[in-house]
């Protein structure tokens, strides 16, 4: 549920070099859907932090424009969302998913309510889920992007948010990308598949793989300035693979064992038996914390958060699975 980024790392350096190029993958063909803001030609390429207001929120988003951005050709999004006590400034340097953004040629956007302790409401119907469809619409008005191509990711607390927003907004996402933390959210209903592809470490102590939240989520810090403490701390609920499988099952999925396959040394992949447009993934990554794979940053954390695998690359992977799964009418 969390990422556990004590105040002393809120703002430290970014250790992974920045893109000095793009490569633009082309997926399936779909007609791109322009959004409003393909109109006007809003925005350039670069970096701007928008405050965001609605009638029970206030927060702001970090907007990251790849150089290819030229206001007519519209482009794939990416809503990027953070974990627990995670700020903007913190988040993009753990996915580095701007970066990704970059060397792809996708709009990433990276949102954040004011909340003392940063954090996400991940329920269906939450304002906060009100909050990022204030901002995917604000982003969609202004910018010029692809309706088709319109992603979600996040880690943690940000993951279940991830499983929130591709629930509820399951007609405007085309796929979603959870990492440490999917969710089956309560009163999930779908107007269409959404494919995931999700991953999760077997030794994670926040979101434990085997169900519950772990030991290390009584440690999490609460507004009034204390910590969540034990009570939050729970063996109950399903298993990470029971509720990739749940989320399966509502994709219309087989009702069978995913097919496992070792990519890694220490990482498989369980593709649950699934139609074309409508797959469920999960990289199972054996001793693996509450990380981000392939993050140079969530390695330099690994006494807070867990090994972190650097034998896969979770931005490319997300990115690849974006490409091939866009928003589709048809499904």
């Amino acid at each position: 549920m969390t990422s556990a980024i004590p105040p002393t790392l809120a703002t430290p350096a970014d250790t992974t070099p920045p893109a000095t190029s793009t490569t633009i993958v082309v997926g399936p063909a779909v007609i791109a859907r322009p959004s409003a803001g393909c109109a006007n030609g809003g925005g350039t390429p670069g970096e701007t932090m928008v405050v965001e207001s609605t009638a029970t929120s206030t927060g702001r988003y970090l907007e990251a424009l790849p150089s290819v951005y030229d206001g007519a050709t519209p482009l794939p999004l990416v809503i990027d969302l953070h974990g627990y006590e995670e700020t903007i400034e913190v988040h993009r340097l753990l996915s580095n998913m701007v970066a990704t953004g970059q060397l792809h040629g996708f709009v990433v956007v990276v949102p954040q309510i004011d909340d003392i302790v940063p954090r996400w409401d991940a329920t269906i119907g939450s304002t906060d889920v009100g909050f990022i469809t204030s901002v995917l619409d604000r982003v969609e008005a202004s910018r010029c992007i692809d309706q088709a191509r319109v992603d979600v990711a996040g880690m943690s607390n940000g993951a279940f948010m991830t499983s929130v927003v591709a629930c509820q907004l399951s007609d405007r996402i085309a796929a979603a990308a959870p990492v440490a933390g999917i969710r089956d959210p309560d009163g999930c209903t779908f107007d269409r598949a959404v494919p995931v592809i999700a991953f999760h470490g077997t030794a994670d102590t926040f979101v434990a793989y085997t169900g519950g939240l772990g030991a290390s989520v009584a440690h999490l810090p609460t507004d009034n300035g204390g910590t969540l403490g034990t009570s939050a701390v729970t063996s109950s609920g399903p298993s990470i693979e029971d509720i990739a499988a749940a989320w399966a099952h509502r994709n219309g999925c087989a009702s069978t064992p995913p097919v496992e396959t070792a990519v890694a040394a220490d990482v498989e992949l369980l593709n649950f038996g699934c139609h074309a447009g409508a797959d469920v993934q999960l990289y199972r990554i054996a001793g693996g914390g509450h990380a981000w794979p392939g993050s140079q940053f969530s390695r330099s954390i690994e006494t807070i958060v867990g090994r972190t695998t650097m034998d896969i690359d979770a931005n490319e992977l997300i990115w690849a699975f974006f490409v091939a799964h866009p928003l589709s009418t048809t499904r």
